[in-house]
Order: structure tokens, then C-alpha cells, then sequence
């Protein structure tokens, strides 16, 4: 049976960089630094166990933007999120060189 996307205003201070987020419902990480919090298993059902925090490791250009690839520190779980129109674009773009050099090898 599929899972339904469940909205969830919340805010919350980044446990990465200690921003203060106000949260609309959609906000899945920190605009300022892109990291999120391992908490869901399908979106916003709060039903993932492991909290560990996720590194923006990778950005795709879509149509209509960009998503971010995330990927748990502690358990490895990788989710791609979209990113949002606050997001803060130079973070995007270092995610996006980081994640180019290390596909390159560099």
C-alpha cells in the first residue's frame, strides 16, 4: 500500500549550523547550510528511527530547479530532496563542485 506524503509544519534550529528554520510544511533542510535529519522513511512520517544527520552530497539540475542528494552519516540512507527557493544558492553550487571532484576523482 503506498505511503502518502504527510505535512508536517515544524520548525527547528539546524543541529549542523544552528540556524533557526521556520518550517512550512515542505521543509525537509536548513537553507543555509542544505544538511537534513534523518527522520523519515517516507516523507514527513517521522517513522525513521535513526536520527543521524545528512550531508548534502550531491545536486542535479531539474526542471524547474535543483534536488539535493542527502546521505545519513550514521547509517548510510540516501534521499533526494528539492531544493527550495530560500536555499542558500552558494551552498548548492559548493555541494554541486564537491560532488563533481569527487566523481572526477579529484
Amino acid at each position: 500500500m503506498p505511503v502518502s506524503f504527510v505535512r508536517r509544519v515544524e520548525d527547528f534550529v539546524c543541529e549542523r549550523c544552528g540556524q533557526a528554520v521556520a518550517g512550512d510544511g515542505y521543509t525537509n533542510h536548513c537553507p543555509a547550510c542544505l544538511w537534513s535529519k534523518h527522520v523519515d522513511i517516507a516523507p514527513g512520517d517521522r517513522a525513521a528511527g535513526c536520527g543521524g544527520l545528512m550531508e548534502p552530497v550531491d545536486v542535479e539540475s531539474r526542471a524547474g530547479g535543483y534536488r539535493i542528494l542527502h546521505r545519513c552519516v550514521q547509517c548510510g540512507a540516501e534521499k533526494w530532496n528539492q531544493a527550495a527557493p530560500q536555499d542558500d544558492f552558494e551552498q548548492i553550487l559548493a555541494v554541486a563542485r564537491a560532488s563533481g571532484n569527487r566523481k572526477l576523482g579529484l
